[in-house]
């Protein structure tokens, strides 16, 4: 799915506009009809619908709801923030309908006015829409504080008024939502973690726009094509052997870390490459040997933690960081590597902090390598920003400049890459948020880069593959109970989710 911007949104109205044709306020009708359906199917009868109108298209929206929802015989109460005299056109047009149908409309033009909202009541806010590019002058910062303070549950239309849908809104007066009714197509803003407490659950309702505008149009940011997952994963051949399907390296572990190299690679192993070695200490060799048979070892002469890199052969792919620890000898070993030019490589936690206290190997990293960082290795990679938005910026850039591909860990995994498109990850859940989960996202696209050469396609899938696999795991243990061993099991079946289309019905 593209992630458009405000302005490509309201260039998509236009364009449906011109040339379905149709007229702007039945455009507005059809939306309102989208969300009054939706309002039915999920919503228990409430005492009444409070709808908050602001005097531009959102509010011409919300004002096309109300008189929906009061010929079902819903109790309506209308409050329209302002004077009307500044509206827009659709929005006059709706309020003619609205008045033949009720008389419960007020205009709040001071603080005094606002009604008091019973917990009991359904509060519809339809303020101000995905065109707000300014924080709230200080009437409506007061609506909406006074509509938060009311514990009513809220029904944000197209985006909870206060919320910018494509730069940070930090500093706003922004609707906490319980749900957001969303025209189309999802927004940036609902993505990142610092809108996390204002959208509530997100419903996309399809209006109709115009389908040709959006196959046309490019966007900066996607959220990953499932079918473009489902269809990389290619049928195994039938006389194919382990060579076939790739040779893989991974450097991990330490003392007391032998846990990151297992899960490590373990997963890389149920992503299907054909053969792997580990690179260890000489700690971990009796545990890798027994916890993952499949692999081949290779160990150190030093017993808690890597001194050096004597590689025994070449790979298809390498992987360097889990439980990998930040010994000083542990940057002799990532530049060995590095000079070693790799073709597929990822580097993940402790090779990442070996980076960052390393910034002179910067400039070594090859080209389509994958770097994995949470939020807090990124900042330590490449600097501090003021805001989610900056961040995606920030790793778009250095994605650019280095000509790697950077993914930083969360919900919505985002994914920056060279060409200097951004993709957020559709799968996952919170029960992910556990020691060694990042492990396994290792192993996996260990295992995928060994087998395949396109980087863009490995990174995508291997996050979708990950988060799928949590998904599945939570469903099965709770996200509470999930830990990273699982998602490892739950691997096979998102393969079969995967090439089946099952998670795509």
């Amino acid at each position: 799915m593209k992630l458009f911007s405000a302005a490509q949104i309201r260039q998509w109205d236009q364009y449906t506009i011109q040339n379905e044709p149709v007229n702007s306020v039945d455009l507005m009708e059809r939306a309102a009809t989208c969300c009054c359906d939706w309002i039915a199917s999920n919503i228990p009868a409430p005492q009444k619908y409070m709808v908050f109108c602001g005097p531009g298209n959102n509010g011409g929206d919300g004002l096309a709801i109300a008189r929906l929802l009061i010929l079902k015989k819903n109790t309506v109460q209308v409050f329209i923030l302002g004077n009307t005299g500044k509206s827009s056109t659709d929005f006059l047009t709706n309020l003619e309908k609205l008045q033949a149908s009720t008389t419960q409309i007020e205009l709040l033009e001071r603080e005094s006015a606002f009604p008091v909202i019973p917990s009991s009541d359904i509060v519809i806010d339809a303020l101000f829409g995905n065109g707000l590019n300014r924080p709230l002058d200080i009437l409506p910062a007061a609506l909406v504080t006074h509509i938060n303070r009311s514990g009513a549950p809220v029904i944000a239309i197209d985006i909870p008024s206060g919320l910018f849908a494509d730069k940070s809104s930090k500093e706003n007066a922004i609707v906490h939502a319980t749900a957001t009714l969303t025209f189309q197509v999802m927004k940036l803003a609902f993505l990142l973690p610092e809108n996390a407490a204002y959208t509530g659950n997100i419903h996309i309702m399809d209006i109709g726009l115009n389908q040709q505008y959006y196959n046309n149009t490019a966007a900066d940011f996607e959220i990953t094509e499932q079918q473009s997952i489902h269809s990389f994963i290619q049928p195994r051949k039938k006389f194919s052997h382990k060579g076939t399907y790739g040779n893989a390296a991974l450097i991990a572990g330490s003392h007391g870390m032998m846990g990151a190299a297992v899960l490590g690679a373990k997963a890389c192993i149920r992503s299907g490459t054909g053969k792997l070695t580990c690179y260890i200490p000489a700690c971990g060799y009796t545990i890798i040997q027994s916890t993952v048979p499949e692999a081949m070892c290779v160990t150190g002469t030093n017993e808690k933690y890597h001194t050096s890199l004597t590689l025994k052969a070449e790979y298809n792919a390498y992987a360097i960081g889990p439980g990998l620890g930040q010994h000083e000898t542990g940057a002799t070993v990532l530049e060995t590597l590095l000079d070693k030019r790799p073709l597929r490589l990822i580097i993940d936690a402790d090779g990442l902090n070996l980076l960052s206290a390393n910034p002179r190997l910067y400039s070594k990293i090859p080209e389509h390598t994958i770097l994995t960082p949470h939020p807090k290795e990124f900042e330590r990679l490449f600097g501090t920003t003021k805001n989610d938005f900056e961040r995606l910026e920030l790793a778009l850039q250095k994605a650019k400049e280095l000509q790697v591909y950077i993914v930083i860990k969360g919900n919505y995994s985002f994914i920056a890459t060279p060409g200097g498109k951004g993709f957020f990850n559709p799968t996952g859940n919170p029960g992910m948020a556990t020691a060694g989960s990042g492990d396994v996202l290792t192993g996996i696209l260990l295992g995928l880069y060994a087998q395949y050469n396109n980087a863009e396609q490995v990174v995508l899938t291997g996050v979708f593959l990950h988060g799928l696999a949590g998904d599945i795991a939570a469903k099965q243990q709770t996200e509470e109970a999930l830990v990273a061993g699982d998602i490892i099991e739950s691997m096979p079946a998102a393969f079969a989710d995967i090439k089946t289309g099952v998670y795509f019905t």
